[in-house]
């Protein structure tokens, strides 16, 4: 997806054989993989806090609505500067399984159909939109089934709900709420023990259903890239920009469904038993539509910047790793 680049480039001097063809893809398929981890862990730390105002806007109900600055206000004056980092760690693990993962996937997907266009014969094998769509789905539908569990914890620990979501102000409330901060294992393992393991598969339906969301963006993407290509390199900076309008789109038409997800994350034992659809209609119901856009200001803001630099990111490191691997290969050969 970054780079133009493909296995057999990378493996100019080995034998054309079809076994060192398939270590070569494979070899590339790793080095997407990582890149991705790479270009999702540095995007996400630099926009974690969008991600945390977000995220409670999304599990409260219309009463505590209030302005994006507003809610970054109350929650440095409630928890200090690391509020706005509740679960960062959670997350940096996540987007690195969750984005080797999709971007392994995507790519073994992705050389499948480039080897059937060459059998056929067809003039470019280029994916097609349909090819593309279909190759996001399977990544982002074998992404969900894997990392559930992980968004799970992060979305508790990012929307939890203590002491510190009190209206005080006084240096000994902030010191214990800031101390009564869970760990991700201490998550983990509470939910685990007090609400069953099925738990940390809550919102895995509506999360299947956003596998929408990567399919439009990178359907978007691969697309726009395609006619860029055509006229010149594609360069990083060019990527940042197709990874941003690629994400807009995507976002925009899925959020409410992210909504429903996050609601369903943070939804306990005692919360009554809802499918995805019954939580549509009770949002609809209390909250009316604006309801299943809370934080749709910062989600989409943390969203976009995130997918651009993700993109550009990922092109530079796949670059890199490319470039590293045929250093090792080069020195091999003088061996």
């Amino acid at each position: 997806m970054a780079s133009g680049k493909t296995a057999e480039n990378v493996s100019e001097s080995a034998p054309s054989t079809p076994a060192s063809s398939a270590a070569a893809q494979q070899s590339d398929n790793v080095a997407h993989a990582l890149a991705g981890a790479g270009g999702g862990l540095l995007s996400m730390a630099l926009t974690y806090p969008l991600i945390t105002l977000s995220t409670r806007a999304q599990v409260e109900s219309k009463k505590a609505q209030s302005s994006t600055l507003d809610a970054a206000r109350r929650i440095v004056q409630r928890e200090g500067i690391t509020g706005l980092y509740a679960g960062l760690d959670s997350a940096l693990f996540g987007i690195s399984v969750t984005n080797f993962v999709y971007y392994y996937w995507y790519e073994w997907t992705r050389a499948g159909f480039e080897r059937a266009a060459l059998q056929a014969g067809r003039a470019s094998k280029k994916l097609t939109t349909i090819e593309s769509m279909i190759a996001g789905a399977l990544a982002g539908s074998a992404t969900v089934l894997i990392t559930n569990p992980i968004w799970v914890v992060n979305t508790r620990m990012t929307a939890r709900k203590n002491e510190s979501d009190l209206p005080s102000t006084s240096d000994a409330e902030k010191a214990r709420a800031r101390k009564k901060a869970p760990s991700t294992i201490g998550t983990l393992m509470a939910i685990v023990k007090e609400e069953g393991f099925m738990q940390l598969f809550a919102g895995v339906l509506p999360a299947l259903v956003l596998v929408i969301n990567p399919i439009l963006q990178y359907t978007v993407f691969e697309q726009l890239k395609n006619v860029l290509e055509r006229r010149k390199r594609v360069t990083p900076s060019d990527s940042f920009y197709l990874g941003a309008f690629g994400k807009l789109m995507a976002t925009g038409i899925t959020y409410p469904y992210i909504t429903v997800k996050s609601r369903m994350h943070v939804a306990t034992k005692e919360s009554p038993k809802e499918d995805m659809f019954s939580s549509f209609r009770r949002i609809l119901k209390e909250e009316g539509w604006s309801g299943l856009y809370g934080g749709i200001g910062p989600k989409i803001t943390q969203s976009v910047i995130t997918a651009a630099f993700l993109f550009a990111f990922k092109d530079a490191l796949y670059d890199m790793t490319i470039a590293a691997r045929r250093r090792v290969a080069t020195r091999k050969q003088l061996l």
